[in-house]
């Protein structure tokens, strides 16, 4: 599908080079003589690789036409992934480096969407928030819970997250999937 320049976005997946590229950041300039012009930072999705590509304002890119599967997470297995389609059942298999950092945040029985471009899944969509257990979390500092200060706490996936004083060993938590930061307490 094509589109203007002007319209691409972060998380776009575009076909360029011959090869699949996800936007990451983009800028849109105007300078002074010339041209407007869209700076767009991309990462290509089966290598990793980056690059940094101008667009004229006027110019058309081919985005890629992805398809998107409710699934829900079963196991690892290794570097492998294991998801079950939520309408056939049927098991596939993900490696690691295409869910990339997601993969931390991989609950059992975690729905989540899988984006497939012509049936080879290229990345996966979390839910923007997930409940976690504080495994360890040092005790609060009498005085410092009614300040905003911080502290680091790691989570039942091995991660630390820095939360807030008043949180204790055993409580449990909503992090955001997004930056791995603490949003609140759970109910």
């Amino acid at each position: 599908m094509k589109i203007n320049a002007n319209q691409i976005r972060p998380g776009n997946v575009l076909e360029h080079q011959g090869k699949l590229w996800r936007v990451l950041k983009i800028s849109h300039t105007q300078p002074g003589k010339g041209g407007a012009y869209v700076q767009a930072e991309m990462k290509e999705v089966t290598q990793g690789t980056k690059l940094n590509e101008r667009f004229r304002s006027t110019e058309s890119v081919e985005r890629a036409v992805l398809e998107q599967k409710q699934m829900q997470y079963l196991y690892s297995e290794g570097d492998m992934h294991n998801f079950m389609d939520m309408e056939s059942y049927e098991q596939i298999a993900i490696a690691e480096d295409v869910i990339a950092d997601a993969a931390k945040w991989l609950q059992e029985n975690m729905e989540i969407q899988i984006e497939m471009h012509e049936a080879n899944p290229i990345g996966v969509e979390l839910p923007s928030q997930v409940t976690m257990e504080i495994l360890e979390a040092d005790a609060a500092i009498k005085g410092q819970t009614v300040s905003s200060s911080y502290k680091p706490a790691k989570v039942e996936n091995g991660e630390t997250v820095m939360v807030p004083q008043f949180i204790e060993t055993g409580e449990r938590i909503v992090v955001s999937t997004a930056d791995g930061t603490y949003v609140e307490r759970a109910k």
